[in-house]
């Protein structure tokens, strides 16, 4: 009976002209932070703290949440239209999403997208008002033992995105370990396998990768081809809205991508990024058409966007009920509550009760704002595809440096992007997945600290990693994915899966 006195008091506080004016704003903000390549929440959230001075709490939060939530429909845009992830939850949407727009399947596409997102936000949103605190305590049981034991099954688990040579995808998951150790060391502050470059001590982006070895990197494999094979964008499209074969083969996906999303996305460090991975890996062994995946399998697409969208959401609980951000996003918000003069953490939901509830029903109220944004505009975007190609990959082009170009605001991004976008038609030419080097590249720092903290605590003890119950579980299964991937009986049968994508 609390909960529903609660939402009612959520509800009285969204439900007012001025809130829902600025959940508008976040949501179409967020929207279009999504569309543009290069830009993303954490940056745009970051240049409006400012700006938040002048406003009340409560609509402050609420306008920031929807930017948030609404850039994780918005990216899935660019990646289904023209194969740039600007967000890195997105990177997974592209593999099969992109696929089918060059089938002339994107309306499709983009719906299951909206209306999966739109699902998961509604779920994701009823679990942080009804179990924030039992998931939180889920989280509390998290070390930095069972983080890396986490991150370790979750790039195991990224083998099977990449089609073809198991051999491949190894090798492309090191390598984004590799680049992910160009920074500064967090225990020493000396600068890692920077060669002496200013720029590179921070590390490298993940948008100047991503958009490298998507954007770049797609753009000159397509302009080395003949011209006959190059117009990959104006086949005819064969409709705007899912047909009953879509639905049913992606309401299973939807749902599944839900309830992933929304427990992982309670655990710091990336949990809608993790969810989205989790997600299509889960479809694909569940899949009784493995071979789809990558080539236009819409259950590539319902799956991780349901389940980005679910971690979207309740990476809010650690931040709300805690104190405790998940990740950048939530880093901000709390920044922006402490401006405010809000202290985050449990008292929250005591002290200023209109601004907990106001800010979770302003979700459900965001997310209907999303859908109805979103399908209208399916039209709009499908127009681009009509787009001779000669024409849109200057576009893209410029739209991509835009971005790179506002990341530091400076030309070294870019440069550094294009040297991607080489390396990504290396990668084509090789039949090498990018997507397990992007997994690589965004865990590997994430992994490196939190076995290193685990190992302080432990004095050193590597026993530690299976002496602890949940961390054991987590490397049992990695163990045991490995040696279902090594049986030569099953790794022939994966190759013959794949062998069209070859």
């Amino acid at each position: 009976m609390d909960l529903l006195q609660n939402l009612a008091l959520g509800f009285e506080t969204t439900l007012t002209l001025t809130n829902l004016i600025y959940a508008f704003m976040g949501c179409l903000l967020g929207t279009l932070v999504g569309v543009l390549p290069g830009l993303g929440p954490t940056a745009t959230i970051a240049m409006l703290l400012p700006s938040i001075y002048a406003l009340d709490a409560t609509p402050a939060l609420i306008m920031l949440a929807g930017i948030y939530y609404g850039s994780q429909y918005g990216g899935s845009t660019t990646a289904i239209l023209i194969n740039v992830p600007g967000e890195a939850a997105s990177v997974v949407t592209a593999l099969d999403g992109y696929q089918m727009a060059r089938q002339g399947r994107a309306g499709p596409a983009l719906a299951v997208s909206a209306l999966g997102s739109f699902f998961a936000g509604c779920v994701g949103t009823i679990i942080i008002a009804a179990f924030a605190p039992p998931l939180t305590e889920l989280a509390f049981k998290f070390g930095p033992a069972e983080y890396f034991s986490l991150m370790v099954l979750g790039l195991i688990g990224a083998v099977v995105l990449a089609s073809g040579s198991l051999i491949k995808a190894v090798a492309m998951i090191i390598l984004g370990l590799l680049l992910g150790q160009i920074n500064t060391d967090v225990i020493s502050g000396v600068p890692r396998f920077s060669f002496d470059v200013p720029e590179l001590s921070d590390g490298i982006n993940f948008v100047v990768i991503a958009m490298g070895l998507f954007g770049f990197g797609e753009i000159i494999a397509n302009l080395g081809q003949p011209a006959e094979q190059r117009e990959v964008f104006t086949k005819d499209v064969k409709g705007l809205w899912p047909s009953k074969e879509d639905f049913k083969e992606s309401a299973p996906a939807v749902l599944r991508g839900t309830v992933l999303g929304s427990l992982l996305g309670v655990l710091p460090g990336g949990g809608s990024l993790l969810a989205s991975f989790a997600s299509y890996t889960l479809e694909k062994k569940l899949s009784p058409t493995p071979e789809k995946f990558g080539k236009g399998a819409i259950q590539g697409v319902a799956g991780p966007e349901s389940a980005n969208n679910a971690g979207a959401q309740t990476s809010f609980i650690p931040m709300l009920t805690l104190g405790i951000p998940p990740n950048a996003v939530m880093a901000l918000m709390v920044g922006a509550m402490t401006i405010k003069g809000i202290q985050p953490g449990p008292q929250v939901m005591s002290s200023n009760p209109e601004l907990f509830w106001g800010l979770i029903t302003s979700m459900w109220i965001g997310n209907l704002m999303l859908v109805i944004l979103n399908l209208p505009l399916i039209g709009i975007w499908i127009r681009l595809l009509t787009v001779p190609y000669r024409f849109l990959f200057p576009a893209i082009l410029l739209f991509c440096c835009i971005g790179l170009y506002t990341l530091n605001n400076n030309n070294f991004d870019v440069y550094l992007s294009v040297l991607f976008g080489l390396l990504g038609y290396v990668f084509y030419k090789l039949k090498c997945e990018p997507a397990p080097l992007l997994l690589g590249f965004i865990l590997g720092p994430m992994m490196e600290e939190n076995l290193r903290r685990a190992l302080l605590l432990s004095r050193g003890n590597w026993g530690d990693f299976v002496t602890r119950p949940l961390s054991a579980t987590l490397l049992g299964m990695a163990v045991l994915m490995l040696v279902i991937m090594a049986l030569p009986n099953l790794r022939r049968k994966r190759e013959e899966a794949f062998q069209d994508a070859e």
